[in-house]
Order: C-alpha cells, then sequence, then structure tokens
C-alpha cells in the first residue's frame, strides 16, 4: 500500500501567484509554465529559485535558449543578485559543433542529439542535487525529438527521472513550435498559462490562467499581471464573498444640512453612491463633500482621479475650502492620480483593497467611471468588475461614491455605462434654464437603504461651498433640461397637468 504525505508546497516569489494557486506549487512535481516569448516566464523562473534561495534551498537554472551572461543581466535589471544557492547551467554544444567545417546551423540545440542533451540534463541535478529546478526551454526539447511521439516519451522520461530526486521542477515553453500542441499537459501536475494582449492605444497588458492544477483546488479565471522592475506581480481576481467583516451600519451625514435632508440624513455606512449627470454639473466638487466629512470625524479616504489633472482639482477644491493637500499631508487622505491606459483593471481592484485594508480608508471615491471604463480590455467586463469591486467595499464597511459623466448638456442624456442597478444610492445632477441663466439641479432618484426627498432642488458652487435651494415647484421638465414655467395659480394648487 503507498502511502500519502500531507501535501507542502514551494512558494514561487511572485507576489499574488501563490494567492491564485491557493499555496503555492505542490513540492516533488512538474509544473509548465508556458506563454509567448516577452510574457515573462524567464523572470518569474528566477523569482522561485530566488525565493527558494531566501529559505535554504538549492536551485538550479538550466538553459539551453540563453546564455548565463542574458540570464545574469535579466536579474541585474531587476536589482537582483542570484547567491551561491542558485546555479545557472548553460547546455552549450560541444566544442567541435562550433568549428565552422563542423558547424551546419546557428542553432545549436538542432544540432545536438536528444539523448546527449538528456544525459548532460540529468548529470548536471545529480551533481547539484538540487530543491528546485527551472529548465528553460521546451520548445528546444521538442525540435530536437522531431516527433510528437519520441517528445513525450522524453518528457515522460523527464519527469520519472525528477519525481525520484525530490525536486520541484518549473518547465518554461514558449509556444513557438507545433501551436495548440497539448503534450506536456497531460504529463504535468499543474499548467500556467502567460497571455499578453496588445489593446490599440496604451502599454501591452498581461494576464495569467491557471488551465489545471491536479487534485487541487485554486483560484480560477483570468488574473491581471505586471512586469516591473523588481520582478512580476499578479493581481489575483477579486471575489467579494472571500472579504467579509462585520461593522455597525450606521447613517453618515455630508456635512451638509440641505444635501442630508435630501438624502434623507445621509449614507449609509457600507454602501454605494452613484453621482450621475453632464460635464461641469460639480459631480467631483460635491463628493469632496463627504471626504471632508469624512477626515473630519476621524477618518481616513481614498480619492482615486482618472479624468482631472490633480493639480487643478486641489486649486478647485480649494477655492471652495477644502484643503486636500493638507487632508493628505496629515495622512488622512490617499490622493491616486490613475493612468487609464497604464494601469490594469486587477491592479486597480489591488490599489483599492490596499487602501481598505492596510490604509484603513473608509471612504472611497472613484471619479470617474468613464475613466475606469477606458481602463477596460473589455467594455463588456466593467460590470461584472464594478459589481465585484462594489460588494467588496460594502462588506468591508467603506462608504463608496462613484461619478459617471453622461454625454450631453442638456435635453435627452445617453450614459456610457449603466450602473444605476448596482449603486444603492443615486444622485442627479442637471442643467436647466430659467430665464435666460444656466442653472443646476439635484435630485435623489433612488436609495435602497431608506426614505429619501423625491424634491428637485436648485444648488450652486462658490466659495462658500454647495448650497441647496428649495424645491423647484414651479417648474416641470428640469430632469429633460428644458423646463416649463408653471403659473403661480397652479403652481399654488399643486396642479401637475399643467
Amino acid at each position: 500500500m503507498i502511502e500519502t504525505r500531507p501535501r507542502e508546497f514551494a512558494a514561487t516569489g511572485v507576489a499574488g501567484l501563490d494567492d491564485i494557486l491557493a499555496g503555492g506549487l505542490t513540492r516533488e512535481r512538474v509544473f509548465l509554465l508556458e506563454g509567448a516569448p516577452g510574457t515573462g516566464k524567464t523572470t518569474i523562473g528566477m523569482q522561485f529559485l530566488m525565493e527558494g534561495a531566501a529559505r535554504g534551498e538549492r536551485g538550479l537554472y538550466i538553459t539551453l535558449s540563453e546564455n548565463e551572461l542574458e540570464l545574469r543581466d535579466t536579474a541585474s535589471s531587476h536589482g537582483w543578485r542570484l547567491d551561491e544557492n542558485v546555479e545557472i547551467y548553460e547546455l552549450a554544444p560541444p566544442d567541435n559543433l562550433l568549428d565552422e567545417d563542423q558547424q551546419q546551423s546557428l542553432l545549436y540545440s538542432s544540432d545536438l542529439e536528444l539523448g546527449e542533451t538528456t544525459k548532460r540534463i540529468f548529470e548536471t541535478i545529480m551533481r547539484v542535487n538540487p530543491d528546485r529546478v527551472v529548465l528553460d526551454s521546451l520548445s528546444e526539447i521538442r525540435l530536437l525529438a522531431q516527433s510528437s511521439l519520441r517528445y513525450r516519451r522524453q518528457i515522460l522520461a523527464m519527469k520519472q527521472y525528477f519525481t525520484r530526486q525530490g525536486a520541484t521542477i518549473l518547465m518554461l515553453d514558449d509556444m513557438t513550435t507545433e501551436s495548440g500542441d497539448k503534450t506536456v499537459h497531460s504529463i504535468a501536475h499543474g499548467v500556467v498559462r502567460l497571455e499578453e494582449l496588445a489593446p490599440i492605444y496604451g502599454a501591452e497588458r498581461r494576464r495569467l490562467r491557471i488551465v489545471k492544477y491536479r487534485g487541487h483546488r485554486f483560484r480560477g479565471g483570468y488574473h491581471d499581471f505586471v512586469i516591473d522592475t523588481g520582478g512580476v506581480r499578479a493581481f489575483p481576481r477579486l471575489v467579494s464573498a472571500e472579504h467579509r467583516i462585520d461593522f455597525r451600519r450606521e447613517t453618515m451625514n455630508s456635512g451638509n444640512s440641505q444635501l442630508d435632508a435630501l438624502l434623507g440624513g445621509g449614507i449609509q455606512r457600507g454602501s454605494s453612491t452613484l453621482v450621475l449627470g453632464p460635464a461641469g454639473t460639480g459631480k467631483s466638487l460635491l463628493l469632496l463633500t463627504f471626504i471632508a466629512t469624512a477626515v473630519g470625524r476621524g477618518e481616513r479616504a481614498a480619492l482615486f482621479i482618472f479624468d482631472e489633472e490633480l493639480g487643478l482639482l486641489l486649486d478647485r477644491a480649494r477655492a471652495i475650502g477644502f484643503d486636500l493637500q493638507a487632508m493628505s499631508d496629515d495622512g488622512n487622505l490617499l490622493i491616486h492620480q490613475v493612468d487609464a491606459a497604464e494601469m490594469t483593471p486587477g491592479e486597480f481592484s489591488e490599489t483599492v483593497r490596499n487602501c481598505v485594508e492596510a490604509f484603513g480608508a473608509r471612504t472611497v471615491v472613484v471619479d470617474s467611471l468613464n475613466g475606469y471604463q477606458s481602463a477596460m480590455p473589455e467594455e463588456s467586463a466593467l460590470v461584472l468588475h464594478m459589481h465585484e469591486l462594489l460588494q467588496y467595499l460594502n462588506r468591508q464597511g467603506a462608504s463608496t461614491f462613484l461619478t459617471v459623466a453622461q454625454h450631453g448638456l442638456v435635453g435627452d442624456m445617453k450614459t456610457p455605462v449603466d450602473v444605476t442597478y448596482l449603486a444603492d444610492t443615486v444622485i442627479l445632477l442637471r442643467y436647466f434654464e430659467s430665464p435666460g441663466r444656466v442653472r443646476r439641479a439635484i435630485s435623489v432618484v433612488k436609495k435602497r437603504t431608506g426614505h429619501h426627498e423625491d424634491t428637485i432642488r436648485e444648488y450652486r458652487i462658490d466659495h462658500r461651498g454647495i448650497s441647496l435651494g428649495e424645491p423647484l415647484i414651479n417648474f416641470h421638465g428640469v430632469l429633460r433640461g428644458v423646463p416649463i414655467l408653471r403659473n403661480e395659480e397652479t403652481a399654488a394648487r399643486g396642479d401637475p397637468s399643467e
């Protein structure tokens, strides 16, 4: 009877990847890391070995495609120095193959016999006796095998040998030959696939997916990752159900009594509020009221700006009495200027999580969803991303505020992305004309968490801040942007037919 041992995992050293793998790579097993050239396979392989070295384990990098100098240059570009616990073995061609008379190909891997290559790999492993091995890359072995049957048999033989040696193996495959070949998929214990997307504008986007992990539950789906100086960082797909905490659901006021009256007392903690309206109606400045009030009662807040230049926003906020820079300098407000062309949705979600969990923000403002939409590789996925993010923030007890700029200024408005059904509260801002002046109106059209006024009020923004007027009972059609003035007698009767 074969005895089973408790499963042990080897940490990958890649931030976020062990979370996606639910622990790391099972020790003494063979894993496949596949992806097109430039997706970060070599970098992940080095991080895997360096993580082992930091834990006192012996690592071996066997390279058939790059020489040792290139690998050390790659490590140096990330600020790494490979210590004595990480050995690089360059599987170079025999000396006679470099002679002009003997040389038949510039690709030395095509000249080496498969058996000789495998023998030298096994001899190196016997000599080093490593705990972790990276084999780069399988495409060279596939070329030497010259047939799918011979290639499969060779990989099986290598797997059996590696297992007997007690090492954890990470095989790299650049997928440059025989596209669609799944030979190693059925042999490997787990398969991680890296992908690179090229949007029409902006930096490339990279994502990974666990294709297979035998006998182990992992986090499925696509996960964004980036290659920065210092290595690869992965951003696990956000699952809101995993992040619920207990908190007191209380009503938080805005600090503006008129606005609180319109909202039926204020905004409930752990809820989301959407401010909807055309450009220039004051959506951003309206939300600064909630930020200033939260900081004033001793809480921390986070502000994510997609559309407006930060310096301009700071000046505009200061003009109406909100010194955001002072709040930031005091450590009570985190301000992030987000470049939608550079940051992936996964990285944005991770940044929001850090603001809530590490910084302790209890008020989160995203200005605006139009900019967030620009960061999405597929617009159809925006609502799904937004659903998980809002649910996560709600379950963390954070009050979330979002803005959406509608297309158009008056008349029929078009909303580029409809997330009104996701938000707990919806505040609608409008322009209207009367008489010969452009004025602004505000109304609350939805609130799940309690009562709110059903009136439409005029509001103004000046050096004293935001002020609301009396309900616009003498007008109808304000929300359409072209109101009609009702005569005083009809207004007194409250007859809606006029």
